[in-house]
């Protein structure tokens, strides 16, 4: 990729075809979590007849799906009440459906518009704000799962077995800059 540049009331970029099946890849990774969180939720004879769908009380358990679904509500950690644990439990499962669709919605859209052999992408502003969304989730997943931190050094010994995921990492990174820059032109 050389980076994304804008054209008129579009933003073009190009793939190759080793970028695409990567970020592909990763995308779809994804996007198989949230679908997996969502076939979690409880059924309930309620939502069934509202069509007010819920989500679980308990946050997950996995860390990349905990990062991607933090809580809605902060408990204090030294003294989480009752009231604040109910509280947090109903946001979770008032909010979570629709974030999980959200979420689900934008990696659909990098799906659709990246060629699955790499070539030119034509987004329309709605989709490069869905591409931005879609590129930060993948981001949070792989950092989480690779540990990122802010003091972590670029590159990492050649022995680490997260080197080359690091890479990819940097590599997300730098394409969802460039998609930034190209939308505030």
């Amino acid at each position: 990729m050389n980076g994304w540049r804008r054209k008129g009331a579009r933003v073009l970029g190009g793939f190759d075809s080793q970028e695409a099946a990567v970020l592909r890849g990763f995308v779809n990774q994804v996007e198989d979590m949230l679908k997996a969180r969502a076939e979690e939720a409880p059924q309930d004879e309620l939502s069934e007849l509202t069509g007010i769908r819920t989500g679980p009380s308990e946050g997950p358990n996995d860390p990349v799906l905990s990062r991607l679904l933090p809580d809605f509500h902060k408990l204090d950690p030294d003294n989480p009440t009752k009231e604040d644990m109910d509280s947090a439990a109903a946001l979770r499962s008032l909010h979570e459906p629709e974030l999980l669709d959200s979420k689900v919605g934008v990696a659909a859209v990098i799906m659709e518009t990246l060629p699955r052999d790499g070539g030119e992408v034509k987004l329309t502003f709605e989709q490069a704000d869905a591409w931005l969304s879609a590129l930060n989730d993948v981001r949070l997943a792989l950092g989480t799962a690779l540990d990122v931190t802010e003091d972590m050094p670029d590159e990492l010994p050649d022995d680490d077995p997260r080197a080359p995921h690091l890479g990819v990492y940097h590599w997300l990174t730098w394409v969802q800059e460039s998609l930034v820059q190209a939308l505030t032109e």
